[in-house]
């Protein structure tokens, strides 16, 4: 391989591991906007089995002869696969739609800065993972992006939040999402993602149809509408096929602690989506909100001497 193709093929894996990064964290933003937005026109569950069955369809062309071909390993991880899909893909995404219907907008984002924190607390306790320095600075650096976000700039509000039980439910979800992250590191890194995706949402989907058809009226209530279709099309496409064939590239790139920190991102990206969409005004504690999070990004990138990286450790283990 000449030299002007090995700098290429870098540069290629350089944006695609950035873009795994950053897209997940956009598409998830605008998930959280769009299922805030048509909230009245759908029960939680219908969104969420619409959502996956739509994912479901985009997908199975494509993977199912990359199913077929590992279907030996889904079943020698079969307990990590099952642990993952419905972790990922059933309770967070169905403890978000509940929640979020109850509690408020800077609640529930506060609760979503909590998985990078939940990540690194569960990776200590379960896998006795270690944080770097720059990993522990940049988190910080990155929470307090996050709250000044949150709190519009005034942490004297800090005081004025009020929770509700809806707060416990989205916090469930982060917990979910934080576990997930962890799993999904200790899947093989030859394994297909894109087939463990397939293999995912078919979990999903065999689990949340029967629900959807034993659940009351009220729980599968729709009025469906264009906004309503756009709704679904958008959330089961980009948040949940593209956003998470990323985030599992990221997890396989980065580490579970790095990739998971890229979800400060979320209320970066939500602040940028409501101005255009939600006709919000941009202030000063928006930019300097937005420029934490991505300082904290960046430190928590920077490796460390003598420690290789998640990506390095991969390729040591397939030589």
């Amino acid at each position: 391989m000449t030299a002007s193709r090995v700098r290429r093929s870098y540069v290629v894996e350089r944006v695609l591991a950035c873009a795994s990064l950053a897209l997940p964290p956009l598409f998830w933003a605008g998930n959280f906007i769009v299922s805030r937005a048509v909230r009245d026109l759908t029960a939680p569950l219908t969104l969420l089995m619409v959502r996956w069955v739509i994912a479901f369809a985009c997908l199975l062309p494509f993977v199912v002869p990359t199913m077929r071909r590992d279907v030996a390993l889904y079943w020698q991880y079969r307990w990590l696969m099952l642990g993952t899909a419905l972790t990922g893909i059933v309770g967070f995404n169905a403890l978000v739609y509940v929640g979020v219907r109850t509690t408020t907008a800077s609640n529930a984002l506060l609760m979503n800065a909590l998985i990078p924190v939940l990540i690194v607390f569960f990776g200590a306790v379960f896998y006795r993972q270690r944080l770097t320095v720059a990993q522990g600075v940049g988190l910080v650096i990155s929470l307090l992006g996050v709250f000044t976000l949150v709190l519009h700039g005034q942490w004297s509000q800090w005081r004025a939040l009020s929770f509700v039980p809806g707060d416990a439910i989205v916090l469930a979800a982060m917990i979910c999402f934080a576990f997930y992250t962890l799993w999904i590191r200790r899947l093989p890194a030859d394994l297909d993602r894109l087939g463990v995706l397939g293999a995912h949402v078919t979990i999903g989907v065999t689990v949340l149809v029967p629900l959807w058809f034993i659940a009351p009226t009220a729980a599968t209530a729709a009025h469906w509408s264009i906004s309503l279709v756009s709704a679904a099309l958008y959330v089961g496409i980009f948040p949940s096929v593209l956003a998470y064939l990323l985030y599992m590239h990221a997890v396989r790139f980065f580490g579970a602690e790095r990739a998971g920190l890229s979800i400060h991102l979320i209320p970066a990206f939500g602040v940028m989506l409501s101005i255009p969409f939600l006709h919000e005004r941009l202030y000063l504690w928006h930019f300097v909100g937005i420029a934490a999070i991505a300082l904290g990004l960046v430190c928590s990138s920077v490796p460390q001497k003598n420690m290789p990286s998640a990506h390095d450790s991969d390729v040591s283990r397939r030589a």
